[in-house]
């Protein structure tokens, strides 16, 4: 079996843990009815929440997977493969909420599976670089790092459904750098010894994760999910293909005729993943909504 096939089948095993523990943890984050919370103490009832944490150790087996997929393939390879999270979170979140899974979900995963086989097979990615120079990440840097501040000032000061769509893109854009670094970290491993601990990418890469992680749990606080989790399922993979051209000098092996249909496909993933990640932010934001009623209609009985 050749490095790429190796590649996609542990990008499809990563996306399968991808969406049990986000939809673990979805559910265990909005188990938590009083929102006025500070996230400190929101935090430490999550670590009382058993659900919660098995999500997030499922979520650490995803990522050793991604780190696996990306040793042996592309940044555009595994990114392209992990959107299809979605299309495996469908039939576990119905499941979990008791609910059979609507014919509109069914066509959209059917449109972001072709979508998502056309660039794999048509755009053929090919791998680049592991590591880039510091001069590139400092650009990167240069680029991101104002455009993330000032999101998070304008989220501060509006609140509400931009607020949460703000904070979705800064997490989503964290994840995708996250990803190129992860390439890079993973091939200083392969060196062996205590190569990968003067990697500057390690440090980075925790940082990062981490920043990630608490922007995702203040995306979900902020707002309505219709307007979290759309904005973060699409700009994850957006920014880590567009590093991964930029950054490990990552391309598509396609001509004239390729490159439409390619346009085309990636415009499709993003249609379709918006359309899945809002079906079921709208039915998780149901679910949440008949727990209170039942809640406030318990000290009436």
């Amino acid at each position: 079996m050749e490095a790429v096939d190796i590649a996609a089948l542990l990008a499809l095993a990563s996306a399968l843990c991808v969406a049990i523990g986000d939809v673990m943890q979805q559910r265990a984050t909005h188990g938590i009815v009083d929102q006025s919370l500070p996230l400190r103490q929101q935090f430490a009832k999550l670590l009382r929440n058993r659900r919660w944490v098995v999500g997030v150790l499922i979520l650490v087996v995803s990522i050793a997977l991604q780190a696996a997929a990306l040793n042996r393939g592309s940044v555009l390879l595994v990114q392209a493969l992990l959107v299809l999270s979605l299309l495996f979170a469908i039939p576990f979140s119905a499941k979990l909420e008791q609910r059979s899974v609507t014919s509109r979900e069914w066509i959209w995963a059917i449109v972001l599976t072709a979508a998502v086989t056309v660039i794999v097979t048509v755009g053929n990615p090919q791998a680049g670089r592991s590591n880039a120079s510091f001069e590139t990440w400092a650009a990167v840097v240069a680029v991101l790092g104002p455009l993330l501040v000032g999101c998070l000032v304008a989220a501060r000061i509006w609140g509400g459904a931009l607020a949460a769509v703000l904070f979705a893109f800064v997490s989503g854009t964290l994840w995708g750098v996250f990803a190129v670094l992860t390439k890079g970290a993973v091939h200083r491993l392969a060196e062996g010894g205590w190569a990968v601990f003067r990697c500057p990418e390690l440090y980075a890469w925790i940082l990062v994760a981490l920043g990630g992680f608490l922007w995702e749990q203040s995306a979900f606080r902020a707002g309505a999910l219709t307007a979290s989790m759309p904005t973060l399922e699409v700009s994850q993979p957006v920014v880590a293909a567009l590093l991964g051209v930029v950054v490990l000098d990552e391309s598509l092996n396609t001509g004239r005729a390729g490159a439409v249909a390619l346009i085309v496909a990636a415009l499709m993933v993003t249609i379709a993943t918006v359309q899945l990640a809002r079906v079921d932010a709208v039915a998780t934001g149901e679910r949440i909504e008949a727990e209170l009623d039942s809640e406030a209609e318990q000290p009436a009985r």
